[in-house]
């Protein structure tokens, strides 16, 4: 690798009891109903209680391999899910990703998953297409909330706001992955994956309340209940609720939040159960929009004004549940498998502006309603043997993913109305009758998405376990179905094209605290569908896209200090006309070089943080106009430097700080607008303490602590959009969680 090449590399309850006594049932009658990972810790509890017949970690769930311990500091896991290869160490695995744990939720006073993984280097939030929708880029590529996935299943949660009440972990996984998880439905996911761990029953019985407030007058309360119950403890039961409600630090908008959710585990000696339902209500009325920009990038107005109509919202709901099961048919074979389903339920009346360089904007409006109805199921085998001197653990994997959309939309004149950011005014909410499709009360079926997949991989140990080789492919088929607004009637334009997608990898440890490790990986996405006019080849279904990742790095584990380094390049084709024909000829790279850094540097100091460079282009584009030239919503440098500090003399107080850096990044594919480079300040302190008999836990936080104005991201949802959202004003949070 060249500097010339790569210049940006080196620049500097009752229900409960219920389901309680019918786990037991359920085992006899399920045991081939086998599952996965996905587990969750209690701070005041990390060993691992002996029991007779069984051992309940401080996280019970459908696997024996456990819940990865947390690292020095406790902010980040020792390892975490790596797809159908389930849980590793980081030291075991040619992959980079980085595990957050509950106690660094809990202690930021996380509200959603975007605020968890801005602590990761590798990562930005941006939102989705023209909504409110959560949106993460992993180098430099987008991860839609739709692709998040649950305990390893995809498309069970709410599609565009997690709330933390929900996790016990967020798992950032970097780079392609569609050997280890499948190809995500909706279709990204090449630069990275996130997976949720769901809460499990401690060891020791938890009753925990949670009050707060925050900037604008929002009141929060939550509660979290765990108990072990039966013979050796081996059922458990764990309940969250939570409530927010009021205004935030944005001028007139209000938040309201309502969860729920139960998590249950059972497990014999060969046998491990787990299950979830989960319910959450999310609302937001007059949210500040997104902005996209017309021939010029209009200055970042005050971060606590709101340039929305008051009549605009946006609100989801969403119920769902799955169950996961784990059978040892003998000491070195295991089966297991896992079923999900959501229903979710989707309105919308959105007003985003386009906005000149001075400010003065045009809006319409546009109303939607969704319902969605996601199914998805899982099986696998997972056998040791062992082959002269070689060890291997072979997996054989089988899954499915199903979706079925409603929808239908209704738009106002796209004359629209005039309006300023610097001195938003209300106007009244325009008819929509310009453009309208499918019946607002009464959706129609719209979309149908069916994926399915078959995969193979094999882990080879050699010379005692230093040498670790992984080889592996699976067979991804995509299909999908479009169908009329009004009629519900099929438009015959199915989708239905299979793809192989290989990996390779290698970890070398060189010593007991310096693994090497190198991958081979490709990402998969739906191919592109030729326009139905000017081109020769109207409507032609092109093959699945296959991204292509190769990385090489290093881990370093000094016991309290963790560190790494990756170097990455990913390519991505994309489709245009050539010739008058619609090809996949085109082409975006990413390369890029990434430093993690996690741990207790000393006794109460902790550290978190990193840098990542970029360098994300197009290498072929139409007729050449844009080869070279950057991809949008892409900065060149992201930096992360995250401590934590327990104030000597000072007992139960810690002190703490976040700084984030985002350099510039381009808002359009010439290269000739794009918005500044930023940096943010947080932060914190907690008081831990005791009332009585009870722990008490104060929290404070001040996020943006110099109230920057600034746009924190451009674009995100493909490479042609230039979405700008404008960072949050200083926010004030306060909170006190009691122990009974």
């Amino acid at each position: 690798m060249s500097s010339r090449t790569h210049p940006i590399l080196f620049k500097p309850t009752l229900i409960a009891l219920a389901l309680q006594a019918a786990l037991p049932v359920l085992a006899g009658t399920a045991l081939l109903t086998a599952a996965g990972a996905g587990h969750a810790q209690s701070t005041e509890a990390l060993a691992t209680t002996q029991l007779t017949e069984i051992v309940v970690t401080s996280s019970a769930d459908a696997s024996a391999e456990g819940l990865s311990k947390p690292y020095a500091g406790g902010q980040v896991a020792r390892g975490g899910r790596v797809g159908i290869l389930g849980t590793q160490d980081i030291m075991d695995t040619p992959f980079s990703s980085t595990s957050y744990t509950s106690e660094l939720i809990q202690n930021q006073q996380a509200r959603s998953v975007a605020d968890v993984v801005q602590n990761d280097p590798s990562v930005r939030v941006a939102r989705g297409f023209g909504n409110f929708q959560e949106l993460y880029v992993i180098r430099g590529f987008p991860v839609y909330s739709d692709d998040v996935a649950y305990n390893g299943l995809y498309g069970i949660l709410p599609r565009q706001f997690v709330a933390t009440e929900l996790v016990e972990r967020v798992e950032v996984f970097r780079g392609a992955n569609t050997f280890l998880n499948g190809a995500a439905p909706g279709g990204s996911g090449i630069g990275g994956a996130i997976n949720l761990l769901p809460k499990r029953a401690t060891n020791e019985p938890l009753t925990q309340i949670t009050a707060g407030i925050e900037s604008g007058g929002q009141a929060y309360g939550a509660v979290d209940i765990a108990r072990r119950f039966g013979p050796d403890q081996s059922t458990g039961v764990r309940f969250n609720a939570a409530r927010r409600d009021g205004g935030t630090s944005v001028d007139n908008e209000s938040r309201e939040l309502s969860v729920l959710a139960l998590g249950l585990d059972w497990r014999n000696r060969n046998v491990r159960l787990s299950a979830d339902v989960g319910y959450q209500n999310h609302r937001i009325d007059q949210p500040r929009p997104s902005v996209t920009p017309n021939g010029g990038i209009p200055r970042a107005p005050d971060a606590s004004s709101n340039f929305a109509q008051p009549w605009t919202y946006s609100e989801e709901k969403d119920t769902f549940g799955t169950l996961r099961g784990e059978f040892d048919l003998s000491d070195t074979v295991t089966v297991w498998a896992a079923a999900g389903i959501r229903q979710g339920d989707e309105a919308n009346v959105l007003s985003n502006p386009t906005s000149t360089a001075s400010g003065v904007t045009s809006a319409y409006r546009f109303d939607n309603v969704r319902e969605e109805t996601a199914k998805t199921a899982e099986v696998g085998v997972r056998a040791k043997v062992v082959t002269g001197t070689v060890k291997h653990t072979l997996i054989a994997s089988a899954a499915t993913f199903s979706l079925e959309k409603k929808n239908a939309y209704a738009f106002s004149s796209f004359a629209g109305f005039a309006g300023n950011l610097y001195n938003p005014f209300p106007v009244t909410a325009p008819a929509t009758t310009a453009l309208t499709a499918g019946d607002m009360n009464n959706p129609l079926l719209q979309a149908k998405t069916n994926t399915s997949s078959i995969a193979l991989a094999d882990t080879m140990s050699f010379a005692d376990d230093r040498l670790l080789i992984t080889v592996g492919a699976r067979n991804q088929t995509i299909k999908s179905e479009t169908f009329d607004y009004n009629t519900g009637v099929s438009k015959n334009d199915v989708y239905d094209k299979s793809k192989v997608t290989p990996v390779a990898g290698v970890v070398f440890k060189a010593s007991n605290q310096v693994s090497l490790y190198a991958n081979y990986i490709e990402g998969l996405l739906q191919g592109d569908v030729a326009p139905a006019t000017g081109v020769s080849n109207p409507g032609a279904i092109l093959a699945p896209a296959q991204s292509k990742q190769k990385e090489v790095g290093v881990k370093y584990d000094g016991g309290n200090l963790g560190a790494s380094l990756s170097v990455f390049s990913i390519t991505r084709p994309s489709a245009y006309a050539v010739n008058g024909v619609f090809a996949a000829d085109g082409e975006q790279k990413n390369e890029g070089v990434e430093i993690n850094l996690y741990g207790e540097a000393a006794r109460g100091l902790r550290l978190l943080g990193g840098i990542t460079f970029l360098d994300a282009k197009q290498v072929k584009s139409q007729g050449g106009t844009y080869d070279g030239k950057k991809i949008i919503g892409v900065p060149n440098t992201q930096a992360n430097a995250g401590i934590e500090w327990d104030v000597p003399g000072a007992k139960g107080l810690t002190l703490t700080g976040r700084a984030l850096y985002t350099a510039s990044q381009y808002a359009d594919r010439s290269n000739t607008l794009s918005i500044p480079s930023w940096t943010r300040l947080d932060l914190g302190a907690r008081y831990l303490t005791t009332m009585g008999s009870k722990l008490v836990t104060w929290r404070a936080r001040i996020d943006n602590v110099t109230d920057r104005n600034y746009w924190a991201s451009v674009g995100g949802a493909s490479p042609e959009n230039t979405y700008m959202v404008l960072g949050a004003p200083r926010t004030l949070s306060l909170t006190a969680s009691i122990e009974f």
